[in-house]
């Protein structure tokens, strides 16, 4: 997957994600509350170096965090910075590559990196660089905060599509679903992301596609040691209140 399609796929859904949930600001107040109880006694300075439209950024805002946010599309960074100023918690946003985080050594005390963006670089040399980055950005003992996908029962089962999420607003119900088609080494599988959303009467279908490299435990654990991590662990979902696997890890000092 080239940089180019990447930032394609998060700039046209950036108008539409906030419609993947029943109560956007409730999931950003829950989802704050479950990585800030992973995180040490704030506030603290945090990177979230994926941040999409804002929905953690803005959550840890809100709980008094002093957050920064980047990601790959312009559109979604714009947005998350917008969301978070009308919220009144502004969280000052960049249009930044994960690679390559244009912040300096040492200035924060938590990178998060959710809703399992790792999985958009798909060679091992890139997620690498990934979490170099991340390390250098964290000050010595500073908290790495990743979430992912629980790949390694889907790399078994290989999964064709993700089960039909409905959620509403005033402007009607809205289906969401993705198709997925696994490339042969039966770890990286190009998503097609199906937005149906209604429309007089009738509906109107918002296909995204995007590929992802379905990281196993394993693979995530092994990239973040190199990287320079340690105390490195595994929080599951029905213990966190996250609704994906979380994976903490200090920055070795």
């Amino acid at each position: 997957m080239t940089d180019t399609s990447a930032r394609d796929f998060y700039d046209s859904l950036a108008p539409d994600y906030h419609r993947i949930f029943a109560d956007w600001d409730a999931s950003m107040a829950r989802q704050a509350a479950a990585l800030g109880a992973l995180m040490d006694p704030g506030p603290l300075r945090i990177l979230d170096c994926s941040c999409g439209i804002g929905t953690q950024a803005i959550g840890l805002a809100l709980a008094g965090h002093r957050v920064v946010g980047s990601d790959l599309s312009p559109v979604a960074a714009a947005r998350a910075a917008a969301e978070a100023s009308v919220r009144g918690a502004p969280v000052p946003t960049a249009a930044a590559d994960m690679r390559h985080l244009p912040f300096a050594t040492s200035a924060f005390d938590v990178v998060v990196c959710a809703d399992n963006s790792l999985a958009h670089l798909l060679t091992a040399p890139d997620v690498a660089a990934a979490l170099a980055g991340m390390r250098r950005v964290l000050r010595d003992g500073g908290l790495l905060l990743l979430t992912v996908r629980d790949y390694d029962e889907i790399r078994r089962t290989r999964p064709g599509a993700t089960p039909p999420q409905v959620s509403g607003d005033p402007d009607g119900r809205m289906v969401t679903f993705q198709l997925w088609h696994w490339h042969e080494d039966g770890e990286r599988y190009d998503q097609e992301h199906f937005q149906l959303l209604p429309a007089d009467g009738d509906w109107t279908v918002r296909v995204r596609r995007a590929t992802s490299w379905a990281l196993s435990r394993a693979q995530v654990e092994e990239s973040v040691a190199g990287a320079g991590f340690v105390d490195v662990r595994w929080h599951e979902p029905a213990a966190s209140g996250f609704y994906q696997p979380v994976l903490t890890a200090r920055a070795s000092g």
